[in-house]
């Protein structure tokens, strides 16, 4: 492969890297459109596959991060993976199956989800101690499985919907069910990854360079972070402005 869509993949994971990092859930949905429309990929379901798998190595990452803090709750959040793990299988043979055309402009759609749901007020009320109980199944279960089929079928983590699907069904707070959410997005994003690379739609080294941008991105967001602390919402409504802007465009295109 030519070093430039490598360079050009780099970057992108760059810049999705530092938008994950200050922003949370959404972020991610960036990375099929600059895999298709700056880098060049011209198959709509490799786009896909490969982001998905950018996404589960970063959400792992974070993961690994949250998990050290104590701020998983292991239980509730295993359900809800378990269960939309499954929809995410679901989810991706489904994609398969649609017209790359069709596929990116239901992407699109989602795109303008993620951003108005990242306009609306963040609730931090809620249980901190909150534990798994048998009840609370009935509601993870269901949930999870939903989620996980809007994951594998538009290749995303589902984080943005994720987080408020676990605080619905368990009552934890937003700091517990983002950390949490966690879980759900690696797995939602390995299992999308691996059913695009089985069917030979995942390109292996731009999915090399969007990891290795997003490394450098997320680093690179460290010290900004601390910065924006006091100006996050005019940040945040900046962001999704900027994802409605690009779902606009895909439409339109």
């Amino acid at each position: 492969m030519a070093i430039e869509p490598l360079l050009l993949a780099a970057l992108g994971g760059a810049l999705i890297g530092l938008l994950l990092t200050l922003f949370g859930g959404g972020g991610s949905v960036l990375a099929t459109p600059w895999l298709i429309y700056v880098v060049g990929v011209t198959d709509t379901h490799a786009a896909i596959g490969t982001s998905a798998a950018a996404v589960a190595v970063n959400a792992a990452t974070g993961l690994a991060a949250q998990a050290r803090t104590g701020r998983v709750k292991w239980p509730c959040a295993t359900i809800f993976a378990a269960a939309g793990l499954i929809g995410a299988l679901a989810g991706a043979q489904l994609a398969k199956q649609v017209d790359g055309a069709a596929l990116l402009h239901w992407f699109a759609v989602m795109m303008i989800a993620i951003a108005v749901s990242m306009l609306l007020p963040k609730r931090s009320a809620g249980d901190p101690d909150v534990h798994f109980t048998p009840p609370m199944m009935a509601k993870l279960a269901p949930l999870g499985l939903l989620v996980g089929l809007a994951a594998g079928f538009f290749g995303i983590g589902g984080g943005f919907l994720i987080a408020p699907g676990l605080m619905a069904s368990t009552g934890m707070t937003l700091a517990n069910a983002g950390a949490s959410s966690l879980v759900s997005v690696t797995l939602f994003g390995g299992a999308t990854s691996a059913s695009y690379a089985l069917a030979g739609q995942l390109l292996w080294p731009l999915f090399g360079a969007l990891v290795a941008g997003g490394a450098v991105g997320t680093a690179l967001a460290l010290p900004l972070a601390r910065r924006l602390e006091n100006r996050v919402v005019l940040a945040r409504t900046l962001f999704a402005v900027l994802v409605i802007a690009v779902a606009i465009y895909i439409l339109v295109k």
